[in-house]
């Protein structure tokens, strides 16, 4: 079991893998062990759908309605899944590679050992959702919201948070290193984080203005 500060775990494949193809998504579908790849699954309308010790590469499931989704130990890699709707998502175990999540709904979502890599997360909602040792690296998360959402030893590596809001949130031993947090609504959530000197030091305007600071030389 991962420490509760510590790393995401990573997903636990099955040694092998069936390769399925799916021509739609079933309420209430159940599977393990599977290959999904290259499979065109666009604006599927599903709840309950579980997948486990699974991967899916190469997949579009744009526009699709997933109400309590639960994925673990599954790694996505490539995936389509803009404008997706998932609240109530459970996610434990999982690596996300290269995804489009442009415009995704993750209200009220849990995610617990995730780690997100080169993923496009714009326009998107994690609103009350609780983020717990999840990873987001190199990620363009512009405009993305997490209101009122509980992130925990969740870290941000060198990503575009531009325009994003975090008003309401709650954040507890999280990292943010060499961000863009230009435009960010919401700072005083990010009171207790912790932060590279430099990447503080940059954002002195960020501060000064959530301060309501203004400078002697204007």
């Amino acid at each position: 079991m991962a420490r509760a500060d510590g790393p995401p775990r990573p997903p636990a494949l099955a040694e092998e893998l069936e390769v399925v193809a799916p021509s739609a998504l079933d309420h209430d579908a159940r599977c393990a062990g599977v290959l999904l790849s290259g499979v065109e699954l666009p604006e599927q309308v599903a709840r309950g759908v579980a997948v486990r010790a699974s991967r899916i590469e190469d997949a579009d499931l744009a526009g699709s309605r997933l109400d309590a989704v639960a994925l673990a130990d599954v790694e996505l890699a490539r995936c389509n899944l803009a404008n997706v709707r998932a609240p109530r998502a459970h996610a434990r175990g999982v690596v996300l590679t290269g995804c489009r999540l442009t415009g995704a709904v993750l209200t009220d979502a849990t995610l617990e050992d995730v780690t997100l890599r080169g993923c496009r997360i714009d326009l998107a909602s994690f609103a009350g959702a609780t983020l717990r040792r999840v990873v987001f690296d190199d990620c363009l998360l512009t405009q993305t919201d997490a209101l009122e959402a509980r992130l925990e030893f969740v870290r941000f590596d060198g990503c575009d948070l531009t325009g994003a809001d975090l008003r309401g949130a709650r954040l507890t031993r999280c990292e943010l290193r060499d961000c863009t947090l230009d435009g960010l609504q919401g700072v005083e959530a990010l009171r207790g984080s912790a932060m590279p000197w430099p990447d503080i030091v940059a954002q002195a305007g960020l501060w000064a203005g959530a301060l309501g600071i203004t400078s002697l030389d204007d």
